[in-house]
């Protein structure tokens, strides 16, 4: 394609070796336009930086153009469930089967924050009858081994009325893949020298047919990384089917690039925060109560879904703190359920719930208002309660525990001869909070209630 115009390095691993051997091709013939480094990349030389970079141009274009011709079909379909599950239910699933327990601590889960594509591109790679072969391949070049390991977890298609076989399903296609990534570094740590510390097992993409592809990381920032990863790997895969046949390193050698010092230097030392891989979602954020505690939570490390019916606050608070913010009504059962469903779409799950809306009527209870009460009910009571529910369905879905937290004000605040209005629906919450926690038991759950000591301005 390029008649002799570029010198081709063979694959060496970066270091000097390879700045050697480049140099060594370039002096066996001075004349050439560029190299071309396999498993790496292309480089053009030039009398001046403008001739360089035309030179790039024009060999990159002429590299699109090769691929446009004589394209053959590349993915033929597989068949599919007549109806793909939703997003909001698929993605928890996976999380729960993408974590491991955490040796550490008792109870506790190694939780990973998913990041979703899809696309025309994407599903019909993921939905290709061979994606078995050419997913597993290996990776476009050696250095995204650090971010996505050296293959995708691939999981069967999810089907709406079948969650369950997928969730069983997804949960053993996992547990293969964490076994074949603990013997793969056991067979190449056994000729390494001195001997590596093994990573963490878990995926860090997995492909979903009929729905698309999710990257995986410890924060939202990686899971963006893994993902943005993963895109490139589908283009430049599908273009290399589309012509022939895409082919990567030996293992060997991407163990080399894995647990090279050099490439973990890239991901950084930074030690982990309480929370990471933790997702809480608050209610109420735009308060006073709620903010504060968004602000801890971010501080612990934890990625928020913030949630209030002031959609202006909520999402410059939001935007402050790096975070999710979701316009929405907790009185209202459909607002409730869509900004769980977002959460689960956004970051993969839930973990933490923090049930915080809240507002402070006062009135002797003798004297009051029926509406006024009514009122108090739905807000301070039955509002929790829908909170309470969808928190415990993302987290059976999920089947890695969790935590609900009920704030309540101080049982000083809500003596006084006017609090009955509040009082009352907030004291049935702690009875509804005790029934969940005997209920939920079972399931590493983990109901809580709070009382901050603050004003009814405050609530």
């Amino acid at each position: 394609m390029f008649d002799g115009r570029f010198g081709i390095v063979p694959y060496i691993m970066p270091g000097f070796d390879l700045a050697k051997k480049a140099a060594q091709i370039f002096e066996r013939d001075p004349t050439v336009e560029g190299l071309i480094l396999l498993k790496h990349g292309i480089f053009t030389f030039g009398a001046d930086a403008r001739e360089a970079y035309e030179r790039m141009i024009a060999a990159v274009s002429a590299a699109e153009a090769r691929l446009a011709k004589r394209r053959k079909i590349v993915f033929p379909p597989a068949a599919l469930p007549a109806a793909i599950a939703a997003l909001a239910d698929v993605a928890p699933i996976l999380r729960g089967a993408c974590s491991l327990k955490d040796d550490k601590n008792e109870g506790a889960w190694r939780r990973l924050i998913l990041e979703f594509r899809t696309g025309p591109a994407i599903l019909d790679y993921v939905n290709g009858s061979e994606a078995r072969r050419y997913s597993q391949a290996g990776v476009v070049t050696p250095d995204h081994t650090i971010r996505t390991k050296n293959q995708p977890l691939l999981v069967p298609a999810p089907e709406t009325a079948n969650l369950a076989q997928f969730r069983k399903d997804a949960q053993q296609e996992a547990k293969a893949f964490v076994e074949r990534y603990k013997a793969y570094f056991t067979r190449n740590n056994a000729k390494a020298d001195p001997p590596k510390r093994a990573l963490d097992p878990l995926p860090r993409v997995v492909l979903v047919p009929g729905l698309g592809l999710f990257g995986l990381g410890r924060s939202r920032k990686d899971a963006c990384i893994a993902a943005d990863i993963a895109e490139n790997a589908v283009a430049v895969i599908t273009d290399a089917e589309a012509v022939g046949r895409f082919e990567s390193l030996p293992e060997n050698q991407l163990f080399e690039m894995e647990y090279w010092s050099l490439e973990q230097a890239k991901l950084g030392k930074e030690t982990e925060k309480p929370l990471q891989g933790q997702v809480a979602l608050i209610t109420g954020a735009a308060g006073l109560i709620g903010a504060a505690t968004a602000r801890a939570f971010k501080a612990a490390g934890a990625e928020l879904a913030l949630l209030d019916r002031d959609g202006a606050a909520v999402e410059k608070l939001a935007a402050a703190l790096g975070a999710l913010g979701i316009a929405g009504d907790v009185t209202d059962e459909a607002s409730v359920r869509a900004a769980f469903a977002h959460a689960c779409e956004y970051f993969g799950g839930v973990d933490i719930v923090v049930s915080n809306a809240g507002a402070a009527w006062q009135g002797a209870i003798g004297e009051v208002d029926e509406k006024i009460l009514r009122e108090s009910f739905e807000l301070n009571f039955f509002a929790h309660q829908r909170v309470a529910q969808a928190a415990v369905k993302a987290m059976r879905a999920q089947g890695t525990g969790g935590c609900l937290c009920s704030t309540s004000p101080s049982r000083r605040s809500t003596r006084a001869p006017i609090s009955g209005p509040t009082a009352c629906p907030r004291r049935r919450r702690c009875f509804s909070s005790a029934n969940t926690r005997s209920n939920t038991a079972r399931r590493a759950f983990a109901p809580t209630r709070s009382m901050p000591t603050a004003s009814a301005a405050d609530c």
